[in-house]
This record gives structure tokens, C-alpha cells and sequence, in this order.
């Protein structure tokens, strides 16, 4: 479990989040929704602990990890794909996964979760399409071994085709009932599809929360047009 307890946090004198409570289940998916500004990434940054808060704690299983280095909230079961399909452009996809690690079970374990990568092992991270190195990215954190999966914005410049084998790759991880999912996206419907429940931030505070099902993307729709 990941939570987030009244935590305020910025830059320099400019504070973007404030007093901002989450709580992410030992199992399943939730997403954080809001337009550009709104603190999702820096919510997503105080998390992973790149940026320290103003006030407030981080728990990560119960424990707190506030002070904590990203490497040591790694360690800890923390997994964080950033914004932008972020890889190595002149190492193989292999490599790539490489970097994390060399056991050939491990590399095909996460081969099975996402197999069009199988066929470009050989070739340039630089050479993939988008699509292709979004999956390779959260290809190489899942090699971590992660217990929370932190995505920031999966689908941003993303094909059709490929954003639906995202959404049934976060289905697929979270039905293990190991692994939570932490989705940030702007995409209301894709991000609803994806996860079981959601948060509204507007100008760095919560506006809404609630769970999917009959009425969620309206409901998240109308807080995010306040």
C-alpha cells in the first residue's frame, strides 16, 4: 500500500501541492486525473521521493519512507515509469532490459507480459516507435520486481492499438493480486477502463474521488470542468 497524507510540496517558494491525502490498496489499480498543472506529476515525484515535502508523509506498506532516496523506495517495492517512453536510444531493447537484469527467466517473464517486444530485442531503443518504447519502459521497471507500479501519463503520443494493450497490460498485472497499479492520466475513459477507482486534482488539492463503474467518467468529467 502507498499512501499519501497530507502532503504539501513545491518549488522553491512555489507550492504546488496542498494538504493532499491518497491511498493506493494493496491490490488493484487507481488513478490520479486533472488537467496540465493540476500536481499530478509532481504528486507522482513526492511519491517516488525526487522531491522532498514541505509537510505532510509517504508510507509505503505501512512504513515511513519520507526521507527515504528513490533508490531505497525502490528496494522497498516502488516502481516508477516517468512521462515520455523514457529509454536508452543508442542500446539494444535488450540491453535495455539488460540494465535491470541479466537472468534470462526474469527477461522472459516480462517478454510474455508484453511479446511484440521479443521480435525487436535486437534492434535500437531509438528505432521503436512510441508505442514500442512505452512498453519497453514499463518492460525494464516491472524487472524490479515491483509491489506498486507508478505510471505517468502511459498514453501520452501513443497509437489505438497500442493504448489498448497498455489498459490489458495493467488489467492483466493487477489481477496477479501482487502488484498495485498508481496511473496518472488525462485520457478520463482509457483511465477509468484501467483502474478500479480515481482522484480529481485541481490546482494541487483533491476534488473528487470515488470508484469505475456506471457514471464515473461523468462524474470525474464534471469535477474536472469546476
Amino acid at each position: 500500500m502507498l499512501e499519501l497524507i497530507g502532503v504539501s510540496a513545491g518549488y522553491s517558494r512555489s507550492m504546488v501541492l496542498h494538504d493532499v491525502s491518497i491511498t493506493l490498496p494493496d491490490s488493484g489499480a487507481l488513478a490520479i486525473m486533472g488537467h496540465n498543472g493540476a500536481g499530478k506529476t509532481t504528486l507522482l515525484r513526492v511519491a517516488v521521493g525526487l522531491l522532498p515535502v514541505k509537510s505532510g508523509k509517504v508510507l509505503l506498506d505501512g512504513e515511513d519512507v519520507t526521507k527515504m532516496r528513490p533508490s531505497a523506495r525502490v528496494k522497498r517495492g516502488l516502481g516508477y515509469v516517468p512521462q515520455g517512453q523514457q529509454c536508452f536510444g543508442q542500446m539494444t531493447a535488450l540491453e535495455n532490459l539488460h540494465l535491470v537484469s541479466t537472468v534470462k527467466s526474469e527477461v522472459d517473464g516480462v517478454l510474455d507480459t508484453f511479446p511484440a517486444l521479443a521480435t525487436l530485442l535486437s534492434r535500437r531503443a531509438g528505432l521503436l516507435s512510441g508505442g514500442q518504447r512505452q512498453q519497453l519502459a514499463i518492460a525494464r521497471t516491472l524487472l524490479t520486481k515491483p509491489k506498486t507500479l507508478i505510471l505517468d501519463e502511459p498514453t501520452e503520443g501513443i497509437q489505438p492499438n497500442v493504448v489498448a494493450d497498455i489498459e490489458g497490460v495493467i488489467t492483466s498485472l493487477t489481477q496477479r493480486g501482487d502488484l498495485s497499479v498508481l496511473l496518472v492520466e488525462q485520457h478520463v475513459g482509457f483511465a477509468l477502463r484501467a483502474t478500479d477507482s480515481y482522484y480529481v486534482l485541481e490546482s494541487g488539492r483533491v476534488t473528487s474521488n470515488g470508484v469505475g463503474g456506471p457514471g464515473a467518467i461523468e462524474a470525474v468529467r464534471a469535477a474536472m470542468a469546476v
